[in-house]
């Protein structure tokens, strides 16, 4: 049996990542903050290193015995007022020393789709920092590379949900997002290949009207959907980046950016975007 190491096991994409380990008969050790929170969500899980990401002396060890490492450590929404090279760039290399010094055989660590296009975002810059570090490592690396997660696209539920979505330009951006399950059945099937970057999408591509639409129909409601100048967008970007901290506008910026180009990566999976926003609005 293989031990793999995952670290962001609570969270979304952590913890389908964890689940299909343990489906595929993996033995599972994870790094969190919070052994109680991790425990409840998944009470089967085989070791558990209560430790801090951005404090390497708390790794010390953690990647011993350990087969193949998985990474999602990244910031989403900031709420200690970390920076994203505190976190995305240095926590994940703090891992990645752990994991030289231990002999890991693979080292897998989830990117972003089309970074290129988007690499001046301060988010990028931290990750694409990292990945750099990761491909000159001498370890055997993958880059799992999403065009975006369902849970993304829960946000068009939401706005439906109040009565209306905005959407920015004429709604016409295309984007195959993928499921949790689907895409953390990519990530640990990596495990065993020789890949060092894989691109992925979900099975179907949506514009974002559609997708709007798709919000409104499985809520029953009627479709009512603003559309947002992309003049806008961008003086929107430049008071934040002007007048706020980056723990404020990070995130906002990578959301309204990627809303505004086409992310459609190789499809992927099984799992319908309208099943998942039925399960949600059922919750």
């Amino acid at each position: 049996m293989k031990h793999v190491l995952v670290a962001g096991a609570t969270g979304y994409l952590g913890g389908h990542i964890t689940n299909e380990l343990k489906t595929q008969k993996y033995f599972v050790r994870a790094v969190t903050r919070n052994r109680n929170k991790l425990l409840n969500l998944h009470p089967g899980i085989d070791e558990i290193i209560e430790a801090e990401i951005t404090k390497p002396q708390t790794l010390d060890g953690c990647c011993e015995g350990i087969d193949a490492v998985i990474t999602t450590i990244g910031i989403t929404r900031q709420k200690d007022k970390l920076t994203y090279m505190d976190v995305d760039y240095q926590g994940n290399l703090n891992l990645l020393t752990e994991a030289k010094k231990s002999g890991v055989k693979r080292f897998i660590y989830i990117f972003i789709f089309n970074t290129e296009k988007i690499k001046r975002l301060k988010i990028v810059q931290a990750k694409k920092k990292f990945t750099d570090a990761l491909k000159t490592s001498s370890l055997n690396y993958c880059l799992i590379n999403p065009t975006g997660f369902f849970s993304d696209m829960g946000e068009f539920l939401k706005m439906a949900s109040k009565g209306t979505v905005y959407l920015f330009g004429e709604g016409k951006y295309s984007i195959n997002p993928i499921d949790g399950n689907d895409l953390a059945k990519v990530c640990v099937d990596a495990i065993e290949t020789t890949e060092h970057e894989i691109n992925i999408g979900g099975p179907q591509v949506f514009t974002h009207e559609q997708i709007a639409s798709m919000a409104f129909h499985v809520l029953n409601k009627p479709v009512k959907i603003r559309y947002i100048p992309l003049w806008l967008k961008d003086f929107i970007l430049f008071l934040l980046r002007k007048f706020t901290h980056e723990y404020t506008y990070g995130p906002v910026e990578f959301l309204m950016t990627v809303l505004t180009m086409d992310m459609v990566a190789p499809k992927y999976g099984y799992h319908t975007l309208e099943k998942y926003f039925e399960e949600l609005s059922d919750e």
